[in-house]
C-alpha cells in the first residue's frame, strides 16, 4: 500500500534569508500570522561530523528517484511561533532560535495539525532539552545504510536530530515506516515529500554548534 505524505506546505529559504511570517527591526525579530507554528520543522545542514555520517549513508541508500532526499542531513522542531527550535546535536538536545540558521539554507515543512497536537509535539520536543546524543543510535543506523539491513538500535534518553523530530511528530498524525528513534533527515523528506530547493540555492554556512 502505499502511503499519501502528509498534509504541509514547503518553503525554501536560501542563504541570508529568513522565513515567511519574520521581520526584522534592527537586531529585534517580529513574528508575524504567516510566521511557523509549533510542530512545523526544518530540514538544513549540519556541520559536525555526525551530520557528514549521515549525508553520506543517505547517499548509499537513498539513489535513483530517492537520491534528492539525502540533500539534508540535519533537522529540527519548531516550538514556538518566535522562531524558537529543539535540535539534537552532538553536544546534546538544545533550544535556540530559527534565526541562528539565516546563515544557511534550510527548508520549513508547515505541517498540517490541530493546535492541541501542535502543542503536544512542542512539549515533547521541551521536555527532551538536556538529553544525551545518540551516538551509538548513529553508529547502528551508519551500518544498517552500509549492509542494507534493518536492524538498528537505540537507548533510551538518547536522541539523533531526525530521531527527535519525529518522535515529536509522532504526537500529530503522523506514520513513519521505521522506528522514528532510527529515522534520518532524508526519510523525513520522503515521507512528507519534500524536494531540494533549486541547485544554484547556495547552502552557505550552518551556525557552530551549541556547547
Amino acid at each position: 500500500m502505499t502511503q499519501r505524505p502528509p498534509r504541509r506546505a514547503i518553503e525554501h529559504v536560501a542563504a541570508g534569508e529568513c522565513a515567511r511570517g519574520y521581520q526584522h527591526e534592527g537586531a529585534a525579530v517580529r513574528a508575524g500570522p504567516d510566521a511557523p507554528q509549533p510542530g512545523d520543522f526544518i530540514l538544513t545542514h549540519g556541520s559536525a561530523w555526525t551530520s557528514t555520517l549521515i549525508h553520506w549513508g543517505q547517499g548509499l541508500r537513498y539513489r535513483g528517484p530517492t537520491a534528492k532526499y539525502a540533500y539534508w542531513n540535519h533537522t529540527a522542531l519548531i516550538v514556538d511561533r518566535d522562531g524558537t527550535i529543539v535540535e539534537a546535536l552532538g553536544t546534546g538536545v538544545a533550544a535556540r532560535s530559527i534565526h541562528d540558521y539565516d546563515a544557511a539554507q534550510y527548508t520549513v515543512v508547515r505541517i498540517e495539525a490541530s493546535d492541541e497536537d501542535r502543542a503536544e509535539a512542542a512539549a515533547f520536543a521541551r521536555y527532551c532539552i538536556g538529553s544525551d546524543y545518540g551516538f551509538l543510535t548513529i553508529v547502528s543506523i551508519a551500518i544498517s545504510l552500509i549492509t542494507g539491513g534493518t536492524f538498528a538500535f537505540a537507548f533510551d534518553g538518547q536522541l539523533i536530530c531526525s530521531g527527535l523530530v519525529a518522535r515529536a511528530l509522532e504526537r500529530t498524525t503522523a506514520i513513519f515506516k521505521h522506528d522514528p528513534a532510527r529515522i534520518v533527515p532524508a526519510e523525513l523528506a520522503e515521507t512528507y515529500d519534500v524536494d531540494p530547493p533549486p541547485p544554484s540555492t547556495p547552502k552557505g554556512t550552518p551556525p557552530k554548534p551549541v556547547r
